[in-house]
């Protein structure tokens, strides 16, 4: 059968970048596009061509002939995260049928506590919360109880997430909130119960009324962090001389099969309720009395070969190229 033709649309490494280190491509990232090209090479099906100058990327769609646009350009356009949905955006209007999530599925899950409010609609437990707009003054007196984690409410890589977030009294939140309020002015800043337990990662692949793919469960293994604040702050995804970057590592889940089964089918539930599509990522962490709560959901979710989503599929024997297939599939699957 005849090979079908994919158009795939990357991040422009050629403008600054604000949530990479030191604010632009680094040679991890370069090496991260060049291990996605060379995936997609194995994929006996398809022809691929690139898109990453976003100077020209509005004629290059213009002109796009082929059945699908892979939208792999999860920096958004300009690389400006606040752009994100405005890719898909730019897709729909020219009628392109492409893979992930639309923009309002986007711009859903781009504000944490839209995602929450939602989750909570779904019956899936999350923790609680309080939330500073960017206009009102940051009062800790409202922080119902502490340890606390402070994080800004809009992002994506962790931006704003560093050891400082979990705060332990007033004081620290005081702190916290008003350096954060000076850093990333004009955002509202969200104050969440720490949930101190172990972290989990569910991975779907599919859609609603089609077949899914379920990847094994993962869980963050905090243990060689020592004395540490075991998060995934910014530093674990963007300074390789970090020991978050270092000495974090991922394992298979170790969870009943009732719990893991009911994870994925909130997980399922949310995909539905957020509009998700082809494939997505939902984290989750237990608090002190052991109930899991939902994190976030991350539509789009990083597709790079050292990120979750290929790491889930390692543990099934699922090559990269092999993962990338089944979201091309998915998407394929689903018609425009």
């Amino acid at each position: 059968s005849a090979r079908r033709l994919v158009t795939v649309l990357l991040g422009d490494r050629r403008l600054p970048d604000a949530v990479k280190r030191d604010g632009k491509f680094n040679e991890e990232d370069i090496e991260t596009i060049a291990r996605l090209k060379e995936a997609l090479t194995k994929l006996p099906d398809y022809d691929f061509t690139f898109i990453d100058d976003h100077d020209v990327m509005m004629e290059c769609l213009h002109a796009h002939q082929g059945e699908l646009v892979f939208n792999l350009c999860d920096e958004g356009f300009g690389n400006d995260a606040f752009q994100e949905a405005h890719v898909p955006a730019v897709l729909d209007i020219l009628g392109h049928h492409y893979s992930g999530a639309g923009p309002a599925c986007l711009i859903l899950c781009y504000d944490k506590s839209v995602t929450r409010a939602l989750a909570t609609q779904c019956g899936v437990p999350v923790p609680w919360e309080i939330q500073f707009m960017a206009d009102e003054p940051v009062d800790p007196g409202r922080i119902p109880a502490f340890p606390a984690f402070i994080k800004p409410n809009h992002g994506d890589g962790s931006f704003g997430i560093t050891e400082e977030s979990l705060v332990h009294d007033a004081t620290q939140a005081d702190c916290i909130l008003n350096h954060l309020r000076s850093r990333i002015p004009g955002l509202p800043l969200l104050v969440q119960e720490y949930l101190a337990g172990t972290e989990y990662t569910v991975g779907l692949i599919g859609n609603p009324g089609h077949d899914w793919t379920v990847l094994p469960i993962i869980e963050v293994d905090y243990s060689r962090l020592g004395g540490r604040v075991p998060i995934l702050c910014h530093a674990s995804k963007w300074h390789p001389d970090s020991p978050y970057w270092t000495d974090i590592g991922y394992r298979r889940a170790a969870l009943p099969p009732e719990i893991a089964a009911r994870l994925v089918e909130q997980s399922k539930r949310l995909f539905r309720r957020l509009e998700c599509r082809d494939y997505a990522r939902f984290d989750y962490r237990t608090d002190e009395r052991g109930q899991i709560k939902l994190l976030e959901v991350n539509p789009n979710p990083g597709w790079c070969w050292d990120g979750k989503m290929n790491l889930m599929a390692q543990l099934d024997g699922l090559s990269y190229e092999g993962l990338l297939e089944l979201i091309l599939n998915a998407a394929m699957g689903r018609g425009a």
